[in-house]
């Protein structure tokens, strides 16, 4: 199914919970609202005109300033077509639903998400760090993080 036909079932089903769309590059994309993450994920996911069976990955980015991204990337191999979904959040609003009971392998790409960046995924089964020790201070992808001089009594240069 083409992309923008996806986003008009979305659109029909969904409406004001779409923000925003990126359609005409290689990897489309769609803005969601963080409440209805969820509910959208187990539409593309249930509807058998979609079966997005698969998340591909899912990453937090840091953009700027207070401003965050959970960006996932789901494909369905029923269909053959793929989607991006995006959900802004801001440094001081870093929650996010989880998608952990909806595409399993959610679980450790939003640990990582969480490790590196902060953002924290509400629902999550097991929401601890998976790259930096659990008492690691601070998320090392974020763009206002400074490196520690040691960790533990050793030098980290």
């Amino acid at each position: 199914m083409e992309v923008a036909r996806i986003v008009e079932l979305l659109k029909e089903r969904f409406g004001e919970a779409l923000v925003e769309e990126h359609l005409e590059v290689v990897d489309p994309w769609i803005e969601v609202r963080r409440e209805a993450l969820v509910e959208i994920c187990r539409f593309l996911r249930d509807d058998p005109r979609l079966e997005f069976n698969q998340l591909m990955c899912l990453s937090g980015v840091h953009v700027k300033d207070d401003l965050l991204w959970s960006v996932c990337h789901v494909f369905s191999y029923t269909h053959r077509h793929r989607l991006g979904l995006k959900v802004v959040l801001g440094t001081g609003d870093n929650h996010c639903p989880t998608l952990t009971g909806i595409w399993p392998a959610a679980d450790w790409h939003e640990r990582e998400s969480y490790d590196l960046v902060g953002i924290v995924y509400d629902g999550h089964p097991d929401p601890r760090r998976i790259l930096c020790p659990e008492d690691w201070v601070g998320h090392p992808l974020r763009k206002d993080y400074v490196t520690p001089s040691t960790y533990n009594g050793m030098p980290l240069d």
